[in-house]
């Protein structure tokens, strides 16, 4: 049975939102928390620049919020699905190996990095291979900095 809950709190110094979703598995809940929190990144991410950009320009027209409001639901959707992979990668090999250390990391990392390049237009593997590296090296980074506090 799939139960939600929205916690929100609006205090002073520290808003808060939390979204959980009960979809019965734990991995299938990590990969659509991630995908819902940092696909509204995604999304606040393009709204942002495309604010800027109107407030460059003399007018705004509809075509433009069209245009504005299509990028918006790309960018969630890259983000979220980037996250989504991440979170399901990183939460499979922990289960796995029975261990949560930078490793997990590390291959979540490469993963998605490797993933998130096939999604574009014409991909080469030399991209698939960079975004690997990219990808793995700044989960790995995180996992370091994430441990040190």
């Amino acid at each position: 049975m799939v139960r939600a809950h929205v916690d929100a709190t609006l205090q002073t110094p520290h808003p808060h939102a939390d979204f959980l979703v009960d979809l019965g598995h734990p991995l299938l809940n990590r990969v659509v928390d991630g995908f819902v929190k940092v696909g509204g990144v995604g999304a606040l991410h393009a709204a942002s620049q495309d604010t800027y950009r109107f407030l460059l320009q003399e007018e705004t027209n509809k075509k433009s919020l069209e245009k504005t409001v299509q990028r918006m639901g790309k960018e969630a959707v890259q983000w979220g699905l980037v996250a989504g992979v991440y979170t399901g990668m990183t939460y499979g090999m922990q289960e796995a190996r029975g261990v949560h250390d930078w490793k997990n990391a590390l291959l979540g990392g490469a993963l998605t990095g490797a993933a998130l390049s096939l999604t574009e237009p014409n991909p080469r593997s030399d991209r698939v291979v960079r975004g690997a590296i990219t990808g793995g090296a700044i989960a790995t980074a995180a996992e370091f900095l994430r441990s040190l506090t």
